[in-house]
């Protein structure tokens, strides 16, 4: 027998069975009765080749595996640290890019994918934070909505505030502006809108400037703060020599509102002494002496709500009959219609001009001459082409002196004959219509009478 194959044989732990395992109690069975047949020999020794293949193919693939592990250490330890293969290896490496560290877990543990902390953390309540895109306000009980309104740019100011203070002159509602006005955001410019109100009353009507005046009394402490007020009036003491290119008359008003505010605790009292001596404006110091004049006017600070009159249709009847009587008394002295027609329109009254014209009509067949009747005739003509009596009011006006003629009568005699040759005289000259000349009630009624006769008629009378 071959040394090689005895050396195999010896060796009990490498005799396999018949299902390829060496069998130890076999081998040395075979071995100490040595009645092997020639078959079992060469069986005996293709097993010793055939495992001795196996174990020279494992061999092998051990070696060629860590050849493998060695090249690719070796090549990972020279590749490029700016090439994809080298970047990857470096994000993959979970020691420290610094050198420094003790080489323990990265954040203690708490880190990496899918990981919400160290193991045994616990977290504490949190308060939501409302800039959280996540946060859900349904869930976090009542919800306090608050509208922010952007504020007024400079430019956009001034086209907000007059539509508004255009539409104050016309319903006189204070508390309506108020409201408008907390719905606004004027920002640093809350000021301007008292001195845009004042601009808009100075080009306006008397009654235009007292409600102004009774704005800024209401607005005050609610709206707008007193300091702004004082900040707007200081604003147009300075933009006095412009405010006189449209109104002549800006410092005396100007003037009257500063000694209303005061009076009716808009401005500081010290407001006027706060300029004694530092007034170099022309303009700006008539302003302030009006104001002066009218304050030591009034001892103990009353409300100065005269300074402007009444507004027209605020006005007592009793005093607006008063005050056209007493125009038709200065027009018959001084024969000046531009004057009186100015003084009417300061009444403000257009509803109750059908006065004026009974006014007038009684005046006529109370007087005795005929200056008076071509006065009345002249300024009512003057009054209807430029119309500001209308035809309702002038037919208004006779209509009343037909109804009270019996009456009328009876304290001047020839009212009747009077009253008929006015009337004829006015149609003549186009003051009344027909069919008002027709309505006038008569005695008797011939036909129209001539100015010449109706003169005759009055000078009798």
């Amino acid at each position: 027998m071959n040394t090689e194959v005895l050396e195999g044989v010896l060796q009990p732990e490498e005799v396999e069975n018949d299902d390829g395992v060496y069998d130890d109690e076999e081998l040395n069975e075979g071995e100490v009765n040595g009645n092997w047949t020639p078959q079992e020999k060469a069986l005996h020794e293709a097993r010793l080749k055939a495992k001795a293949k196996r174990r020279l193919r494992k061999s092998s693939s051990r070696d060629s595996a860590r050849e493998s592990l060695s090249e690719a250490v070796a090549g990972e330890a020279g590749a490029d640290p700016n090439s994809p293969k080298g970047k990857a290896l470096q994000n993959h490496d979970r020691k420290s890019r610094t050198g420094k560290g003790r080489g323990l877990p990265k954040k203690g543990g708490a880190g990496g994918k899918g990981v919400w902390g160290a193991a045994g953390m616990v977290y504490e309540m949190e308060e939501p934070d409302a800039k959280d895109p996540n946060y859900d306000e349904s869930a976090q009980g009542d919800t306090v909505y608050a509208t922010v309104v952007p504020e007024l740019e400079e430019g956009e100011l001034e086209k907000t505030v007059n539509p508004i203070v255009q539409e104050y002159f016309e319903h006189g509602d204070t508390r309506e502006v108020e409201m408008l006005l907390k719905e606004l955001n004027l920002g640093p410019h809350k000021y301007e809108f008292s001195s845009l109100a004042v601009s808009l009353s100075l080009e306006g009507k008397a009654s235009h400037r007292e409600l102004t005046s009774r704005l800024l009394s209401d607005l005050v402490g609610k709206v707008l703060p007193e300091s702004d007020i004082a900040r707007a009036f200081d604003k147009m003491l300075k933009d006095l020599p412009d405010l006189i290119l449209d109104t002549p008359e800006a410092p005396q008003m100007l003037g009257q509102f500063i000694a209303r505010a005061i009076a009716d605790h808009a401005l500081p009292m010290n407001f006027l002494s706060r300029y004694k001596g530092r007034v170099d404006c022309d303009h700006a110091r008539a302003a302030l002496d009006r104001a002066s004049v009218l304050m030591s006017m009034k001892r103990e600070m009353v409300r100065l709500d005269n300074v402007w009159g009444v507004g027209g249709g605020q006005r007592p009847v009793k005093h607006l009959i008063k005050e056209m009587n007493l125009l038709l008394k200065e027009y018959l002295v001084s024969g000046e219609l531009l004057e009186a027609e100015h003084c009417l329109r300061d009444l403000e009254v257009p509803h109750f001009h059908h006065e004026l014209v009974y006014e007038a009509v009684i005046m006529v067949l109370e007087s005795n001459g005929e200056t008076a009747i071509q006065l009345m005739v002249k300024l009512l003509q003057a009054f209807w082409k430029s119309g500001l009596i209308t035809l309702d009011q002038m037919n208004r006006g006779f209509q009343r002196v037909y109804d009270e003629l019996p009456e009328i009568n009876l304290d001047v005699p020839r009212a009747h004959s009077i009253m008929e040759a006015f009337v004829d005289l006015c149609f003549q000259e186009s003051v009344i219509t027909k069919q008002l000349r027709d309505a006038c009630p008569a005695r008797y009624r011939r036909g129209t009478f001539s100015s010449q006769e109706a003169f005759i008629i009055f000078e009798s009378s």
